[in-house]
């Protein structure tokens, strides 16, 4: 028999011996206002036989602990009437440690590698962290008991933290629990009046047990920020209540809320007010991608009955009108406004001299330095150039470098390659082939979009090609360069390599978080894909937080704006109360046409994680609104939870999908299911009409056929 085979026996034959004397026990415990009574009959035991009782007490606790039955707030209450303050402290707090170790083994050698299985890569790197910080985030969730005591002892045994350090450290965090229960029990063995209740020392253990996870929490809160504190040199006083590095729409977003709290406030932005959502992105892209539909659609006008003439795409008007759109809205995140509503703005680079202090760099060659007891870095993020030979030597562009080379050409690239099957690119893609280029999108992976379903894939590739777009997917591109005035990209194909010749080259692969010259390294912030921050958006610094692209884990407009707005109030107030900063669901929308629309778990997604689901899909075709404009060529998938009609996600293919996401996200983010929906009047006939149509399919699929034919001889009977 292997060491690891008795080890485990050794563990089940505790088990079963603590879950023997837990049922013997159940009748006299299990009823907490039988403990009371029990108190004169035990304390006459523990004054004849007194190590029996203890012997016993302590036994039945550490079965009690090591089954997680849901009696040890009543034990150890129990103790305090029987054993007083001192003795019941020792008593529970050895049964209790004891009892947390035994379900900690029993959880480490029975599940620990059927976990790490299941987790796979994943377990790696969470043990590395566990490893690091166990005994810290052990400590915290015994002194704070955010999970129940048995839920920790269950999922620290899945860590790697030893077993000693397991057992002392919960000695130690149970410890102060442990006092103010015992001290509380001790307390209500002595009530035998109703006049007791009111006493002072009984108000005062209740008052204790109220106010304990608060004030630990803020003693841990103390306790590690002077740890990281040290040696950093903390202003007694700050300039500012917030600096807000950056002025896209989180930091937009995030200076308007603190500045409307009444809080001081400085905006720094190295570049445009507005960030690249007005400046290269959003505004500037679906001002082209309107365009190029206008010039789609006047070329397909004889499907709809309208004769028209060969269609002329004057370039340099477009382009003015993308630039209009753009000077539109400018105002409305201009430094003029933003200092009408109250924000100091400064124009210059940032950067973190300290986790308290923002040194600019402003454009006059000066510096100046402000200090804020709290930072929000809003930066975004930039679009990934790869390291491809010749790339950056044939001058390929970006989709924040591609406005001002359309403008000066003044007219559209004869051929574009696009280099990324990505939302980004094939939006762009799509939109330039509209208006007259030649465009070939080169994909890496075997399909387009890659975070979508193949379903969904399939019907924006078929889009794409009937615009006359060329799809080249598993092609890796090699090199690039330029040929004269020519351009050209070699990729590789299944082996077989070519050279494609183009006139422009468009990188569309991905973005990566604008920390450049931050000075974060310095302050030990990590940053992988994005800046790493907790759920309420706080780097390991509490008083540095980011928000936006620059924090992810969406590169959104209105995520950022999201976060911004979440950012803002936790650095103001969240020594009061902290706000989630990511909430599990973010809609979003690819602006092809048609669009894909989509919130929460995909069916693809579900089906790799193993939730239990199931999913309804309703055709566009079925739509008298898409009938009717000659737009069935889409459909609206929705994944529920099985046998419920809450929604756990939505994907949307159709011309208006973006507006048609509308009544799901307000469904999802309100725990509302199919089942209101269905009872929701939309007017006729309109694109939101499917949401409708869905819900009413989901629900006829699950009709009782038993009712139905019950009601039918019901019916049949009346009609007699």
């Amino acid at each position: 028999m292997t060491f690891k085979t008795r080890t485990n026996l050794a563990i089940l034959l505790v088990l079963v011996a603590a879950l023997a004397l837990g049922w013997w026990l159940w009748p006299l415990i299990s009823q907490p206002e039988r403990v009371r009574d029990l108190v004169p009959l035990a304390e006459t035991m523990r004054a004849e036989r007194p190590v029996l009782v203890i012997a016993l007490y302590f036994l039945a606790y550490v079965a009690v602990a090591a089954l997680s039955l849901p009696l040890a707030v009543w034990m150890t209450l129990g103790a305090g009437a029987l054993f007083g303050l001192a003795a019941g402290v020792v008593v529970v707090s050895l049964a209790s440690t004891l009892g947390a170790v035994l379900a900690f083994l029993a959880a480490r050698h029975l599940l620990r590698e059927r976990v790490r299985a299941r987790l796979g890569d994943r377990a790696g790197g969470i043990e590395a962290g566990l490893r690091r910080d166990g005994a810290f985030y052990l400590f915290s969730l015994r002194l704070i008991p955010a999970l129940p005591f048995f839920a920790v002892n269950l999922l620290m045994g899945l860590t790697p933290i030893r077993v000693w350090t397991y057992a002392w450290v919960s000695l130690v965090g149970m410890l102060p629990a442990t006092v103010l229960y015992v001290n509380a029990g001790r307390q209500l063995a002595r009530i035998t009046t109703p006049s007791d209740v009111l006493s002072p020392a009984m108000i005062a253990s209740l008052a204790a047990l109220a106010v304990f996870p608060w004030i630990a929490r803020w003693a841990l809160g103390r306790r590690r920020r002077r740890q990281l504190e040290r040696g950093a040199n903390r202003p007694r006083s700050f300039d500012r209540n917030v600096i807000v590095v950056g002025a896209g729409s989180a930091g937009l977003v995030a200076a308007n809320v603190a500045a409307s709290a009444g809080a001081q406030v400085t905006l720094v932005e190295a570049r445009r007010m507005g960030g690249d959502c007005l400046n290269t992105g959003c505004v500037p892209s679906k001002a082209l991608i309107a365009s190029a539909k206008v010039a789609h659609s006047a070329r397909n006008a004889a499907r709809m009955g309208i004769a028209a003439g060969p269609v002329q795409v004057d370039f340099p008007a477009v382009m003015a009108r993308v630039n209009a759109a753009i000077a539109t809205i400018a105002p409305h995140d201009s430094p003029e406004r933003y200092r009408s509503l109250g924000v100091e703005v400064i124009a210059g680079r940032a950067r973190l001299a300290d986790p308290w202090t923002v040194e600019i760099q402003l454009p006059n060659g000066m510096t100046q330095r402000l200090t804020g007891r709290a930072i929000i870095l809003a930066t975004g993020a930039a679009p990934v150039m790869p390291d491809l030979p010749g790339l950056a030597e044939a001058g390929a562009l970006t989709s924040e470098t591609l406005w001002d080379r359309l403008a000066a050409r003044g007219s559209v690239p004869p051929r574009l390659v696009v280099l990324g099957g990505g939302p980004i690119g094939l939006e762009l893609a799509q939109a330039m082939a509209r208006l007259g280029s030649a465009v070939t999108v080169i994909e890496a992976a075997p399909r387009l979009l890659p975070r979508e379903s193949d379903e969904t894939a399939r019907l924006i590739a078929n889009a794409l090609m009937a615009d006359g777009v060329a799809l080249r997917t598993g092609a890796r591109a090699l090199a690039a360069g330029t040929n004269g005035a020519e351009r050209w990209l070699e990729i590789d194909e299944g082996g077989a390599t070519s050279r494609l010749p183009c006139d422009e080259i468009l990188v569309a692969v991905g973005r990566k978080p604008r920390v450049e010259g931050l000075g974060l390294d310095k302050l030990g912030i990590p940053v992988g894909a994005t800046v790493e921050t907790n759920d309420y958006l706080q780097t390991i610094w509490p008083n540095i937080l980011a928000a936006g692209d620059v924090a992810g884990p969406w590169q959104f407009t209105h995520a950022a704006g999201h976060q911004g707005a979440q950012a803002a109030l936790n650095a103001l107030f969240g020594h009061l109360w902290r706000l989630r900063g990511k909430p599990q669901a973010m809609p979003h929308v690819t602006f092809t046409d048609p669009q894909i629309a989509r919130m929460g778990l995909g069916a693809h997604e579900a089906e790799k994680r193993g939730v239990a689901h199931e999913v309804t899909r309703y055709p566009l075709a079925s739509l008298d609104r898409a009938i009717a404009e000659g737009a069935t060529g889409g459909m609206v998938e929705v994944v529920t939870a099985r046998g419920r009609s809450k929604v756990l996600g939505v994907t949307i293919i159709a011309p208006e999908a973006g507006e048609m996401l509308a009544p799901f996200a307000l469904a999802m983010q309100n725990g509302l299911g199919l089942s209101r929906m269905l009872s929701t009047i939309l007017p006729y006939p309109t694109w939101s009409e499917a949401t409708r149509n869905l819900a009413g399919q989901w629900r006829r699929a699950r009709l009782n056929p038993r009712l139905l034919a019950m009601l039918a001889r019901y019916h049949g009977w009346r009609r007699a």
